[in-house]
Order: C-alpha cells, then structure tokens, then sequence
C-alpha cells in the first residue's frame, strides 16, 4: 500500500503537518531508515514528532535537573500517542559567568538558544515542541523560539534551588557575592566565607531569589505558554515532574486541536500581563530585555518604555529577594505565583481574557485561587508594599533610549553626585576592592553595552561588593550593560544609546554631576545640548578585543536595549512561519 493512503496506526492525518516531509510517502524511505534505526516502531514514525528541548548541561545546579524532567516530558508525549525527539541546546550560566569575561557570552547565549533551538526543529521538521530551561537567558531563549516557529508549543521550568541556612538564616548566592565585599573591608574572615559558599546552594535548580531565573518563570506562567502552577515546585521536588509529565501531554492536544499556537497567546495584553507580574514581584530588569525580544518574534512592538508603562501603573505586592525578605520556596509554599496573578487578576491589572497553552483563557486557569491569610509572602493589593512596580524606567539627556532601575526594597529614590568614570567594569571592580571611591559618587561603567561589550555584561560582582561594603544606598552605579536579577541598591542599567554608538554614557567626565530621579523617571546630566554636541564631535568609537568568532558576530547585528537587543528584523519580515510550510 502506498504511504500516502495508508491510514496509520495511529489514527493520525499527517497532511498539514510539518512531519510529513519525513515521515511520509515513498520518498521518505531514507528518512524512516533513520528513525528504524534509533528503534522506532512504524507506529512511532508514523505519529506527530514533538521536540523535547533542554538546556541541561553540568554547568551549574540550575540545569543539572532538566534532563531529568526532560523524560517525564517524554512519557507524557508518548502517552498520548505523538512521539518525543529530546535534544539540547546550550546555556551560559551567570552564577559561573559572572564578575569575568565569560559574562560577556550570556545574553548572546539567549539568541544562540533561540536559534539553534530553531534550526533543529527545522532541520528534523519537528511537529511540536516542549521547551525545558533553568538559567538566566536560557527561559527567554526557548520562549523566543516558540513563538519564532509558531509550532504549537508549552515551556517548562525546571525550578529553583532551595535555600541555603548559613548560621539560622536562609541564604543564596547572592549572599555569597555580598560576603566578598565584606571579606575585602575585613568584615568576613576567610572561614567565615568559605562556610558561607559551602552551604549557599544545596540542592539543583535555579537561584532562589527573584532574579532573573524566577523573573522569567512567573511570566512564563502569566503570558500564558506554560502550565497553571507548573512554575512554583522547586527542582528537587517529584511534583516538577508530573508538571514535566502534564506538559507532554498537553502539548499533544495542541495538536490534535489545532491550537492555540504561541502568535495566538503571544499578544500586546499578555505582554502587559507578563510586564505586570515583574512589577508586582520585584523582578529582574532583565525582564525590561526579554519582553521586547518575545514580542519582536511576534511582530509586536513592545519596547522598554512599553513595560515601564505597565511598570508604572502596577502595585509591588510579592516580598520577594533581592528587595524582600522571601525565596521563590517561599512563594511555592503560600501557592505560587499564581496568588499574584490572582490578586493582579481580582484588582483589573492583568487581563484576564488572554488565552493559554491549556485552550483556556488566565482567569478561567487561575479562578480558584485564593490570597491566603496570616502570611507575608504576597500582600494585598490593597495594601501593597509599594504603591507601584519594583521596576522603573527611566529617561533624560544621558538616556534618551531610555535605561532601567530596580527600586524593590530602596527608600530614597533620588541621587546626585558627581560621575567617577570607568571604561568596563573591571576598573570599577577593583576601584569598589580598594575601596577607591567616594560616598556621594555616581560610579559610571561605560562601554559594556551589547555592541561595545561586545555581549553587556552583568555587573553583580561590582554591585554586591559595594553593598557587601555597606556602600549599597551611599553611591549609585550606572551602566550601559546590566545587572543581574540579583542586584540591589541605585544600580541604573540599559543607558541608551550605548557608549560604543556614540550615546551620552560615552561622552561623561569625571566630575560630570548626575541626577537620578526614580520618581520622576528620569535620568540627566547636568550638561547643557550644546557642550554634549562638542563633546560628541571630538568622540571616536573604541574597538573591542573581539574582532572575531561569536562575539563579534553578535555586535555587528545586535540592535539597542530599548528593543530587546535583537539580532533578527523579526516576524515583521516574514513571508511565512515554518508550521505553515
């Protein structure tokens, strides 16, 4: 019988699926001899083939897990008759990257994930995909790529770590990166250190605090492509498997279905709801760079300022690390993120109408949710920890591209002090070691940019040492590259444009005095337009030390912040999608 008309055993009508191409027909013999060979039954080839992506690698504890989970993915596929095809891909983890020149490959990672994950699920003409990461980049990577592809698709977390007790208290690595500020002015002895890194992080999954790992977690639940309540269970726990498990399973039906696909959920209003559950946690302000490059693979523009927008109308309510007092454990316990989205939900802050990877829409997936009492984890809306997001953009005359701020847990939100300059960070660093530096100082770490870093470096060495110091609210730090999820203290990151194009961070002096209004939202140099223009006509671009490989590859196509630093014009220049070939 010819496979065109053969009814397989399955049940399953392949022709509109992307499959087919190796799966199907005479001409397909050779690509079947293939899947044979790897033990597949006739049964198996004939069936739809779902990608089970991971980041796993040995790197560090926040992907050791995922190759686990990876195979309850894999049953679950199975067990509703579609075929799972595991591969990975890579991460850089920032915890290891960190404070060095590794740092400068993370954020590249999130598009080499983004596309390699794009590129097996072409070449192998995978009909689905089940996306697992745990690290930093590796959360946005994979979501990009599912909403590049459009492949019916659900994301999965692979969790966080559980917190350390150093001496009664709970603790994560970012304590450990603050203890080596106290060991340089001699508030921490050697042992005391040394105990310290020991028992930080004791278990696998991805670090505690609201960083960027949880960050990214928490939105993948409220933009609607993970699972309800898939992104609370830390990485050790069995419950994350049967999440992995349900998540095979459910993206079967998306199949079967029909949809929704990720451009279906992927909206303006879920991007709001994603900009919103940031706010209401404290989170990263790398979220600020994640958010417009998922849109970017939607065609929908949603820059920097878009989510200070969202930022600025949505009230603080989780009391979550680096700016409270909890770990993402903590917020499992109470019931997980889905208590924000609930009260945000209850209160008009998020849209409640938006559907989901689950066929239905937010509210429906979260309706029976409940702000529990006698806790201090989440709080009410009405009673907010902060009036409005723990997030602010910020803009001015030294960012007119706009550059971001994380004021979870400050109180005074206004500096001016004079600019001490420093081309990259390692300047600063061992200026902060020193503790060559001045109370009052606006410290400025220029030239770690996406293009001029080339790759815009985190700088939580530099910012967990002053506040190891206790100089976290008696300097402010300003960078055209990032800062980790970690960070705390007036860190402002993202200045735009950047020092390498020519921005206002490049043409800064030594005494230059800088005011940062969080308030306000603004951020100037007391200089006027006349004496930045003569600076800029005597500037001349600064050459890095990648003049080749990955790094330079990156410079020469990333775009700025403000849209994600994009490398790709995006679904805006598409002719088709790759599920519809």
């Amino acid at each position: 019988m010819n496979d065109k008309n053969r009814t397989h055993p399955a049940g399953w009508d392949k022709s509109k699926l992307v499959s087919r191409y190796v799966t199907e027909g005479p001409k397909s013999a050779p690509h079947r001899s293939y899947y044979y060979a790897m033990g597949m039954t006739e049964e198996e080839i004939h069936q739809p083939l779902v990608g089970v992506a991971t980041c796993w690698n040995e790197a560090a504890p926040c992907n050791i897990a995922l190759s686990r989970q990876a195979q309850a993915v894999k049953r679950g596929v199975s067990e509703n008759k579609a075929s799972p095809r595991e591969f990975t891909t890579i991460t850089v983890t920032d915890g290891i990257a960190m404070g060095h020149e590794g740092m400068r490959s993370s954020l590249v990672s999130r598009e080499v994930i983004a596309d390699s994950v794009e590129l097996t699920m072409r070449g192998h003409c995978y009909d689905a995909l089940v996306g697992l990461a745990g690290c930093d980049k590796s959360l946005p990577g994979m979501m990009m790529a599912m909403v590049r592809l459009n492949v019916p698709s659900v994301f999965m977390y692979g969790g966080t770590i559980l917190p350390g007790k150093f001496r009664g208290k709970d603790v994560d690595v970012v304590n450990v990166f603050e203890a080596v500020g106290q060991h340089a002015v001699g508030k921490m002895s050697d042992a005391d250190l040394h105990e310290l890194e020991c028992v930080a992080c004791p278990s696998a999954g991805a670090c505690g605090g609201q960083f960027t790992a949880n960050t990214m977690a928490c939105v993948s639940e409220a933009i609607g492509l993970a699972l309800p309540h898939s992104a609370g269970a830390p990485a050790p726990y069995e419950s994350r498997d049967q999440y992995a498990e349900a998540s095979g399973r459910a993206v079967v039906e998306l199949i079967r279905s029909g949809g929704p696909r990720p451009r279906d959920i992927v909206t303006l209003k879920s991007l709001e709801n994603a900009a919103a559950i940031v706010a209401a946690t404290g989170g990263s302000t790398n979220a600020a760079l994640h958010l417009p490059a998922i849109a970017h693979e939607a065609g929908i523009k949603f820059d920097m300022f878009d989510v200070g927008e969202i930022f600025k109308k949505t009230p603080y309510i989780a009391n979550l690390r680096p700016g409270g007092k909890y770990v993402a454990k903590d917020l499992y316990d109470i019931g997980g993120v889905g208590v924000v989205i609930k009260e945000l939900l209850d209160h008009g802050y998020m849209h409640g109408d938006c559907i989901t990877v689950t066929g239905k829409t937010l509210a429906e997936n979260y309706k029976d949710v409940k702000l529990p009492p006698d806790q201090d984890v989440v709080f009410p809306v009405s009673k907010p920890i902060y009036a409005t997001g723990g997030v602010v953009v910020l803009k001015g005359n030294l960012a007119p591209e706009g550059a971001i701020v994380k004021i979870a847990g400050m109180e005074d939100l206004v500096f001016e002090g004079p600019a001490r300059v420093f081309d990259g960070e390692e300047a600063c660093f061992k200026a902060v070691q020193d503790k060559a530096y001045k109370e009052g100082e606006v410290l400025v770490i220029r030239y770690e940019g996406a293009k001029g870093g080339p790759g815009m470096r985190e700088m939580l060495s530099t910012t967990a040492a002053l506040y190891g110091q206790g100089a976290g609210g008696k300097v402010a730090l300003i960078t055209d590259g990032r800062f980790s999820g970690g960070t705390r203290g007036f860190c402002i990151g993202h200045v735009g444009p950047e020092a390498a194009v020519g921005g206002a961070i490049g043409l800064l002096k030594d005494g230059d005095m800088i005011r940062i209004d969080a308030h306000k939202g603004t951020l100037d140099v007391k200089l006027s337009d006349a004496e930045l223009a003569a600076r800029r006509a005597v500037w001349t671009p600064r050459k890095t030390n990648y003049n080749a490989g990955a790094l330079w590859k990156y410079a020469q196509t990333v775009g700025p912040a403000r849209d994600g630093a994009v490398t790709h014009p995006g679904a805006g220049e598409e002719t088709h999608v790759f599920v519809d070939l």
